[in-house]
């Protein structure tokens, strides 16, 4: 496998990997296809398909991966929240060194969003006490350590409603100044490690006008749009704020790596990245991530590889049109 050369000062194009995949429900939830929303005990991640992830995502030119670490991972300060067989310390420097001279730069992602954080086992139910905050504390510089100091670290932070955890035992919602004090003091402990945050955007769609008082301009946003149409009329597209978002954002003067997905349109991330370069200023515009949902076994090579090579095809589309 060839690796390829970046630079500082390239167009992001991440792929959102998950080592773990216990971010949503503590009960089986209702629906077809929904197997793996459910917990498990154990690491759902195999190899035989990361191998061919990485091949795939070389050869499409990508150059970074943001790995959901959760539960997988048998961190040092707090191995008791690791799942059976998840990987030592070790084991994810070595695969860490491995991403690198791959051309692939490793990011961090841990989200701590209450909708999304079974994975810290225990402590999912300790949320805004002394106890959760040390834990998030040592959790957050262990794996900065872990990563040499990345460039970001994702705090994930998206889809704590009611609505989102309407199938789950136990519900837990932060709300009005509780939720940004919580979000301060990681973005603090990220800050002091040397990492800069990033979150997902989605807190803005409900809440404008306090997001845009209370976010640190710092702090890096992903909006995330999965769907086909880009209108932003409300009569034409139900989801239109979140397309009218990404303008927002820029206007506030916030950089953004807006996420795409073929989780609902194939061409999703393609279409992604055409809308946003039209519309966000290019000092602004730091890259794009694809995101898939779906965790790191064979049962869904194709969903990651078509991911991949879709990715592939958005960032040389944006290139050449790019080019003078």
């Amino acid at each position: 496998m060839a690796a390829r050369k970046k630079t500082d000062q390239e167009l992001i194009w991440a792929y959102l990997a998950h080592l773990s995949f216990n971010m949503w429900s503590d009960r089986p939830w209702p629906g077809q296809g929904s197997e793996h929303l459910n917990a498990a005990p154990h690491l759902r991640f195999e190899m035989s398909l990361w191998e061919d992830m990485l091949a795939k995502m070389v050869e499409a030119g990508l150059n970074m991966v943001v790995m959901d670490l959760g539960d997988g991972v048998a961190y040092e300060s707090h191995p008791e929240i690791a799942v059976r067989r998840a990987w030592s310390v070790k084991r994810l420097g070595r695969e860490l060194d491995r991403l690198r001279r791959l051309g692939l730069e490793p990011i961090p992602k841990l989200n701590f969003s209450t909708a999304h954080d079974l994975w810290l086992g225990p402590y999912s139910r300790c949320v805004s006490t002394d106890v959760y905050y040390r834990v998030c504390r040592e959790l957050i510089a262990e794996v900065i350590d872990l990563f040499d100091r990345p460039r970001f670290f994702h705090l994930g932070m998206d889809e704590e409603t009611f609505q989102h955890q309407r199938n789950y035992e136990y519900v837990v919602l932060r709300q009005h100044d509780l939720w940004w004090r919580d979000l301060y003091f990681l973005l603090e402990k990220v800050e002091k490690g040397g990492a800069r945050p990033w979150v997902w955007s989605d807190y803005v769609w409900h809440h404008p006008e306090v997001f845009y008082e209370k976010m640190p301009g710092s702090v890096l946003q992903s909006n995330w749009y999965y769907y086909e149409s880009f209108s932003r009329d409300q009569r034409k597209n139900e989801r239109a704020v979140r397309v009218r978002t990404y303008l927002e954002l820029d206007a506030r003067g916030y950089d953004q790596v807006p996420a795409g997905s073929n989780y609902v349109d194939p061409e999703n991330l393609h279409k992604t990245a055409v809308f946003c370069r039209r519309h966000i200023a290019p000092q602004r515009l730091l890259g794009f991530l694809q995101t898939v949902w779906k965790p790191t076994l064979e049962v869904c090579r194709q969903r990651h590889l078509e991911a991949i090579e879709q990715a592939g095809r958005a960032r040389t589309a944006f290139a050449e049109r790019s080019a003078p």
